[in-house]
């Protein structure tokens, strides 16, 4: 059963891991979001109450 066989997916699971932290994750983290999360208070209306034909 070659899937059991793990000497050619761990090198595959290691390069795959340093491509990603050292080359690809520095590029995207100057990005600046554009959805800034502001710290107002967001106040909820109250629901009106439903008004339900059989009661």
């Amino acid at each position: 059963m070659p899937q059991l066989n793990p000497t050619p997916w761990f090198l595959i699971l290691v390069l795959s891991w340093l491509t990603f932290t050292l080359i690809i994750q520095p590029k995207l983290l100057p990005f600046i979001s554009s959805n800034i999360p502001s710290s107002k208070l967001t106040t909820a209306a109250p629901a009106p109450s439903w008004n339900w034909p059989w009661t």
